[in-house]
């Protein structure tokens, strides 16, 4: 079945590839993917966009460069945390994932018009089906490509030792990490 499916999918993707290369071909085929999940999680921090494409963190921030320089993301500090960078999409980039859908649905309209009532709709029920199957096999709770924030443990907050008449540490105290926050 799974052979079947590989082979008869084949059309559908070249209609997705097709639109893909008529509409975006202004940014490749990460950056698009990059902005398909800005425009999902509007206001993503750097990390989350990172884990979401399966990237290092390095890799992204470059990859946001590049599609900042192109114009089409901005960022902006973050609400809370001003050294936290949220990640938006530009009217060009709106412009950009519009016209590759409205590529893509003409191209499947056309298609579709040639199949049987009956065969458009068992089509679509067979792909809801199969999408409900594979998000929950595959996506994870907050979107399609970004996994959920993980809670820090709780750390014990450890008694500070110290001879008498010796000062603190400035900065931080014992037990608390060393790892700050950067995006």
């Amino acid at each position: 079945m799974a052979a079947e499916l590989d082979i008869a999918a084949a059309a559908l993707l070249t209609v997705w590839d097709g639109a893909r290369e008529r509409t975006a071909n202004r940014v490749s085929t990460a950056q698009l993917r990059a902005i398909m999940l800005v425009e999902r999680e509007d206001g993503i921090n750097l990390r989350r966009l990172a884990a979401g494409l399966d990237m290092l963190l390095s890799s992204a921030s470059r990859l946001c460069d590049r599609l900042v320089a192109a114009g089409m993301l901005e960022r902006e500090p973050g609400r809370s945390d001003r050294r936290e960078i949220s990640l938006h999409l530009t009217p060009e980039a709106r412009r950009l994932l519009a016209e590759l859908r409205e590529d893509r649905r003409r191209h499947l309209a056309e298609i579709l018009a040639d199949m049987t009532p009956e065969g458009r709709q068992a089509l679509l029920r067979g792909l809801r089906e199969f999408d409900e199957a594979a998000r929950v096999r595959i996506v994870r709770p907050l979107s399609p490509l970004v996994p959920e924030p993980v809670e820090e443990p709780v750390r014990p907050q450890v008694p500070e030792t110290r001879t008498e008449g010796e000062q603190p540490l400035r900065g931080w105290s014992a037990g608390e990490p060393t790892v700050f926050r950067t995006a």
